[in-house]
């Protein structure tokens, strides 16, 4: 069962700048319905709703969507474990990194003479969303059906494989860290520059805990300790006694 978690709470009463620094991922709901989180932030959401002649209750019901559940759940088996890493994380940083390249985009241009804008960021982020991608993808079509199946002596090298890209990526979260103030807009920064590092660090928190989730739950319960058993991956050595 998944643990009760106290989420955010998303009130119409709430100026739309607030919602867009608070809750990452909202910035790109607001602009695709054209509503003004920028020099119209302080203007309430139900009254930005209003003005533009649009129901409330669908974007509540879009913005509650895009909260993030944090807590550890139990799996009845590891192809549940598999489902929920690809639904609650997969998915979830296809759809992040986009936006929060676009959005470093713009500030860089925006902000190019700000002395602390973070130039070059949008090529990271760029790069890192190529690695990752990549990642997913190896994960995807080789690593998780073989784990689906009960594994095989063979799944050594692929988890040995992600292990090694799980290092990779925290290192690029440490760059990505000191390239923006551990993920802290100066305090002159515009609502798209909190939103951005909001984002960011939404994405650097949800990246850790996908990592965890594989390293720590899902990939030992395939990995055999050939130490303590004098077990190979070309079979026992005890097998011919």
């Amino acid at each position: 069962m998944l643990a009760q978690q106290t989420a955010m709470s998303i009130d119409a009463t709430q100026p739309i700048g607030q919602i867009a620094v608070a809750l990452p991922g909202a910035i790109a709901v607001f602009r695709r319905l054209k509503l003004d989180y920028c020099c119209g932030g302080q203007t309430s959401l139900q009254q930005a709703a209003q003005e533009k002649a649009l129901a409330l209750a669908p974007i509540l019901a879009e913005l509650a969507a895009l909260q993030r559940r944090d807590d550890t759940p139990e799996f009845a088996s590891a192809g549940a474990l598999i489902d929920h890493i690809l639904e609650r994380y997969h998915d979830v940083h296809r759809a992040q990194l986009p936006e929060l390249i676009e959005m470093a985009k713009r500030v860089e241009s925006v902000h190019r003479g700000h002395a602390n804008v973070p130039v070059g960021l949008s090529v990271l982020l760029i790069q890192m969303q190529g690695e990752l991608l990549d990642h997913m993808k190896k994960e995807e079509l080789i690593l998780f059906p073989m784990l689906r199946t009960g594994g095989n002596p063979y799944a050594a090298n692929p988890i040995g494989m992600m292990r090694s890209e799980h290092v990779e990526h925290g290192a690029t979260l440490e760059y990505l860290a000191a390239k923006t103030n551990d993920m802290n807009a100066p305090h002159d920064a515009c609502t798209t520059w909190q939103a951005l590092y909001a984002g960011l660090r939404q994405l650097r928190e949800d990246l850790i805990n996908h990592i965890h989730l594989e390293n720590n739950i899902l990939f030992p319960q395939f990995e055999i300790d050939t130490a303590s058993t004098g077990c190979g991956p070309n079979g026992c050595a005890c097998s011919g006694m």
